[in-house]
Order: structure tokens, then sequence, then C-alpha cells
């Protein structure tokens, strides 16, 4: 499982001209599940993602997780975190899990997300054609991975 965070001053994400989700200040999230991913890796990247400390103190200094802050998070699906680019000019996406699946996961991340207290929680439209506006802050951008691939 793949969370590609951003740092946002605002974002929102829109499926034919309507506004599916919207945050404030908070984390933009881009949600990529692969073959295998489990409820487990869920939880680890939740727990990661919630205490993260990236929001900046009254001194500049990264002190502040998004439960700090009350922020919110607005969480899309991305398969395409999984593309593998290593053969030829076209990405494969043999690694990402099947829509169905990876459908289901997403729904529980987002709940997951609610459940760990986060103050707004929204989301695309998973499968969707969508347009995700943002503005980054910093910018500070972080990937998360579980089982983690690369430290």
């Amino acid at each position: 499982m793949r969370l590609l965070l951003q740092r946002v001053s605002e974002a929102r994400v829109e499926v034919d001209g309507e506004i599916t989700g919207q945050v404030e200040k908070g984390l933009l999230l881009l949600a990529g599940f692969a073959k295998g991913d489990t409820q487990a890796d869920i939880d680890t990247l939740v727990k990661k993602t919630i205490h993260m400390r990236i929001f900046e103190n009254e001194q500049g200094k990264f002190d502040r997780s998004v439960l700090d802050i009350g922020g919110g998070m607005l969480v899309v699906s991305q398969f395409t975190l999984y593309a593998d680019t290593r053969k030829g000019r076209r990405p494969s996406f043999h690694l990402a899990m099947p829509p169905a699946e990876a459908e289901e996961m997403y729904e529980r991340l987002l709940e997951a997300f609610r459940v760990a207290g986060v103050a707004r929680v929204e989301g695309g439209r998973f499968g969707a054609n969508m347009q995700v506006f943002l503005c980054n802050d910093g910018p500070v951008t972080i990937l998360l991975e579980s089982p983690t691939e690369a430290t």
C-alpha cells in the first residue's frame, strides 16, 4: 500500500464538475493498493499518517500532526501509484490491486481515518475520472509504504 501525503492549505476533488470532497488546512492523500495488501497495511499507514509531525509549531519546526492541528484529509484513490515503468514506454499496472478489491480497501481506509479521530475525512469517487485541485503548503510531500519497501 502506498500513500502520497501532501500538506495543503486547501484541496478539493471534482467529478463531472461536482465537488465530491474538499478540505482546508490538512492533508491531501493519494492512495494506491497493491495485490496482497490487507487491513494490517491500512492500520499501519493510518497510524503513521495521523501522527506524522509535518505541520509547523510557533518556531517553524515540524512538530505537529494533522490531529494536533485539527486538520482535515482529502483521500483520493490512485492506482497509478503502482505503475511499473521498467519496460518499454507504457506503464504496466500489474502490481495494482484489482478494482473491486481496491474499492473495498479504499472505503476501509476512509473509515479508519474517521475512527482514528481525524476532524474531517473526505474522498473522491473511486474509479472515476477526477480533477484534483490543491494548494501545496510548503510544499511538503511524503511517500509512505506498507510493507516498507524503502527506508
